[in-house]
C-alpha cells in the first residue's frame, strides 16, 4: 500500500511538482494539499497522512506553528523544506525543536529542472519516514529543557527558544524495508540492555559520532548529558548544508556543559569539546602528538556525503588505531560503515544506535548488520554507556 502525503506550500507551483515527483513512485501517493499552516493542521486531522512536506514561511499560519499544533493533536512524521540561508537555517531548526523529523533545502531550481538526483532524494527521504520506526527519547521533551551552562552568547549565534528537539512522536510499528545495503554476516541488532555493557578500561583518545535523519534529536540527546569534564575530544559528523552546521553548533553549545564548536581547520582536540564537522566540506583527524588536531577540506563532487561518515572514521583510525570509541546513530543509507570497519580492525570500539529508537534504521544497521559494532543501544541509553565506558575510573 502506498505511503499517503499531505503537501503544505503557499507557492502553487512548489505543491504542483512535489506532487509529481511523490506520485511518480508508485509506493507514494499525495492525498491531498495545503496552502497553509491552518488547512495542514485541520488535514492531517481529517486525512491521517503518514507524512506531511511543509513549507516554513506562508501566510495564516507558519509552518513551525503548524508542526507543534500537528505534533500536539496527530503525531505525524513532518518533512520541512527551507531555504539555504541563516535565517532559513535557524527556522528549519526551531520546526524540529517542534517536532518535525526532517528537513531538505528548498531548491527551486532542483525541482523545476527534474533533476535525478533531487528527485529520488526527495522520495527516498519521504519513504524512509512513512515505512521507519518514529520514537521519542524518554527525557527529551520542552518540559525536562537542560539548564544552558553558557548565558553569553548572543541572540544572532542562537535561536528563539533553547528548548531541547522533540519529536512528539509515539513509536509506530517498523517495516521491513531499509535504506541500507548491509553485508551478508550474521546481524548484531538486537539491543543491549545498559547492565549488559561493561567498560573495558581502554584509555581512549577521541569519540567519535556519525549520524544524518534524526540525528539533531539524537545527538541533543547524547551530548547533553556529558559532564563538563568528559575526558576526551569528541567529533561529530551530521549530514547537514554548510548554512546549518554554525546554527546547530552554537545552539549545541548552549544546551550543553561541554563546549561544542564547528570544526575549524587546525583545531587542536581538547578534552571536554565537541567539534561538529562544516557541512559541505570534509572532516579529517590527524595525530598531534599524544593529542589530535583537525584538517577541514572541500569535499570534491562525487562523494555522495559532505561531510562524510566514512572519511573522518577512516582518517581516525589511520590518526588513533584502536583508541577510539566510534557510535553511529540514526541515519539513512549505509555512510560509516566502511570507516567503521577501518576502526575495527584496528582494534577501535564501534556501537551502534538500535532499531526500536532510530528515526530511520540505515546507518547504524549497516554496521550492525556486517558485524562491525559490538553493541546496538537505544538513543535513551547511549550517553550513559558512553560515559561508563569513558570513565577512567
Amino acid at each position: 500500500m502506498a505511503i499517503k502525503v499531505l503537501v503544505v506550500d503557499d507557492s502553487s507551483f512548489f505543491r504542483r511538482r512535489v506532487s509529481e515527483i511523490v506520485n511518480k513512485d508508485p509506493d507514494l501517493e499525495v492525498v491531498a494539499v495545503a496552502v497553509n499552516g491552518k488547512e495542514a493542521v485541520e488535514m492531517a486531522a481529517k486525512l491521517k497522512p503518514q507524512v506531511i512536506t511543509m513549507d516554513i514561511e506562508m501566510p495564516v499560519m507558519d509552518g513551525i506553528t503548524a508542526v507543534r499544533e500537528i505534533m500536539a493533536t496527530n503525531p505525524t512524521p513532518i518533512l520541512m523544506f527551507s531555504s539555504l540561508t541563516h535565517d532559513g537555517a535557524k527556522a528549519t531548526l526551531d520546526a524540529l525543536e517542534a517536532g518535525a523529523l526532517d528537513f531538505l533545502p528548498k531548491r527551486f531550481e532542483d525541482i523545476a529542472t527534474n533533476k535525478d538526483d533531487a528527485i529520488l532524494l526527495l522520495q527516498q527521504r519521504i519513504k524512509a519516514l512513512g515505512r521507519r520506526r518514529v520514537y521519542r527519547p524518554s527525557s527529551l521533551s520542552t518540559s525536562s529543557s537542560p539548564e544552558p551552562r553558557k548565558t553569553s552568547v548572543s541572540a544572532s549565534d542562537t535561536y528563539s527558544s533553547r528548548r531541547p528537539f522533540s519529536s512528539g512522536l509515539t513509536p509506530t510499528p517498523a517495516a521491513t524495508h531499509s535504506s541500507a545495503s548491509p553485508d551478508r554476516h550474521t546481524p548484531n541488532n538486537t539491543s543491549s540492555s545498559i547492565s549488559s555493557i561493561r567498560a573495558s578500561g581502554k584509555q581512549y583518545k577521541v569519540l567519535l559520532i556519525g549520524t544524518s535523519t534524526g540525528g539533531p534529536v539524537a545527538l541533543q540527546k547524547v551530548l547533553t548529558a556529558f559532564p563538563a569534564n568528559y575526558p576526551h575530544p569528541i567529533v561529530l559528523i551530521q549530514h547537514m548544508p554548510a548554512a546549518f552546521t554554525p546554527a546547530f553548533a552554537a545552539r549545541l553549545n548552549t544546551l550543553c556543559k561541554i563546549d561544542v564548536k564547528e570544526a575549524e581547520n587546525g583545531d587542536v582536540m581538547r578534552p571536554g569539546c565537541a567539534y561538529l564537522a562544516p557541512g559541505g566540506m570534509q572532516l579529517m583527524v590527524e595525530r598531534n602528538g599524544i593529542t589530535g588536531r583537525l584538517k577541514v577540506v572541500p569535499g570534491t563532487p562525487e562523494m555522495n556525503y559532505k561531510p562524510s561518515v566514512d572519511i573522518t572514521f577512516a582518517s581516525a583510525s589511520k590518526a588513533f588505531g584502536g583508541d577510539v570509541l566510534a557510535v553511529v546513530l540514526t541515519g539513512m543509507g549505509a555512510d560509516g560503515r566502511e570507516g567503521a570497519r577501518m576502526l575495527k580492525s584496528v582494534g577501535a570500539t564501534i556501537w551502534a544506535q538500535d532499531e526500536a529508537s532510530c528515526v530511520v534504521y540505515g546507518m547504524p544497521q549497516a554496521v550492525a548488520s556486517a558485524g562491525i559494532s559490538t553493541h546496538s543501544i537505544s538513543l535513551d541509553n547511549i550517553a550513559e554507556a558512553i560515559l561508563k565506558e569513558s570513565s577512567r575510573g
